[in-house]
């Protein structure tokens, strides 16, 4: 799993077993969570208004194309066991927009709300696999519960390096779930490599320890490692190796 998944504990949290295993402490309950992530759906329409582009637009077409198969391999039982996803009891209402601007971004709000900005598809220009990392990224933030993960840490307090520390491995465990969602909807993981490598060449962040991101080519050491993991899980899963559990 992601570097850096220390069992580290959060006092007055719902503390339960996050992906790989790890202790994670959860700030909202399923239901709570749903409704965060509806009222901040809202709150996105209403801030971009006319910018975010209709159902039929070539853009949300194309994006919610991906995101329908993605989606897909999400809900895959043994996947889940697989990466070790904590998602029963949660409900995940999958849905993408666009957002005419010109960010190089795209984000998922908690229970499934999808928006990518426009800037990050001219990036990737007709690059489907490419598009389909980014948001196989987005929604494994969804589906680690990154958020209410966040809000626990945020009430219990800690230094700047910490949370940078947190922030770096939300991202890496992101990375590592959303190769493998990506690879079991049909995606070629060795895209995300790609995409990295170009993100590396476009930009110049900054250290990795002053970043709540990892540095690009920590990202591109990762990806490549687990891409021929999750090509080889999904190969294992259509084979009928990775097989429910008996009930």
């Amino acid at each position: 799993m992601a570097a850096g998944c220390g069992r580290i504990g959060v006092p007055g949290a719902d503390q339960t077993a996050g992906p790989g295993g790890r202790e994670q402490p959860l700030a909202l309950n399923p239901k709570q969570e749903l409704a965060l992530g509806h009222q901040s759906y809202e709150e996105v329409m209403s801030e971009y208004g006319d910018r975010v582009l209709s159902a039929d637009s070539p853009e949300t077409t194309r994006v919610r194309r991906i995101v329908d198969r993605l989606k897909e391999a999400a809900d895959i039982e043994p996947l889940q066991r697989e990466i070790e996803l904590r998602v029963r009891g949660y409900r995940f209402d999958w849905e993408a927009n666009v957002i005419r601007d010109k960010q190089v971004n795209a984000f998922c709000l908690p229970a499934g709300k999808i928006f990518v900005f426009t800037g990050i598809l001219s990036f990737l220009r007709n690059d489907d696999d490419a598009v389909a990392a980014v948001l196989a990224h987005e929604m494994a933030h969804a589906q680690a519960h990154h958020s209410s993960e966040r809000l626990a840490r945020e009430r219990a307090g800690g230094n700047v390096f910490q949370k940078l520390s947190y922030s770096r491995m939300q991202e890496s465990e992101a990375d590592h779930i959303g190769v493998f969602i990506m690879a079991f909807a049909g995606y070629d993981p060795d895209r995300a490599v790609a995409f990295w490598k170009r993100m590396t060449q476009a930009h110049n962040g900054p250290p990795e320890f002053l970043s709540d991101h990892p540095s690009d080519e920590h990202r591109v050491q990762n990806l490549t490692a687990w891409a021929p993991k999750a090509r080889a899980a999904k190969k294992a899963f259509d084979e009928g190796r990775i097989t429910p559990p008996r009930r």
